[in-house]
């Protein structure tokens, strides 16, 4: 069983386009690219050993959040995002229509 994360520290860097939490075992990253309203979320990843502890998902979240403040809506081009979305219903209204 992994152990979670208990304090994790998520920044946004707004220079590099991504929200990142650096780890013990690494950086761990939501990447985006801004278009017009559109915030294009295309990439998360998590060092291998740190996976499995909701940090992806705080990361997203964390990028969700912003683009909600921002007045933004997303296009989830990551994997990742989609389904996070899918599987959080309180976000759908953030989707860009198709």
């Amino acid at each position: 069983m992994t152990t979670p994360i208990p304090s994790l520290h998520i920044v946004h860097r707004p220079e590099a386009s991504r929200f990142e939490a650096v780890l013990p075992g690494g950086v761990a990253l939501c990447a985006y690219r801004r278009q017009g309203s559109e915030l294009l979320m295309t990439h998360t990843e998590v060092p291998p050993a740190l996976e499995g502890r909701g940090i992806a998902a705080a990361l997203v979240q964390a990028a969700l959040d912003w683009a909600r403040g921002e007045g933004l809506q997303v296009r989830p081009l990551c994997s990742y995002v989609g389904a996070y979305m899918r599987r959080h219903p309180e976000t759908q209204d953030l989707l860009a229509p198709r």
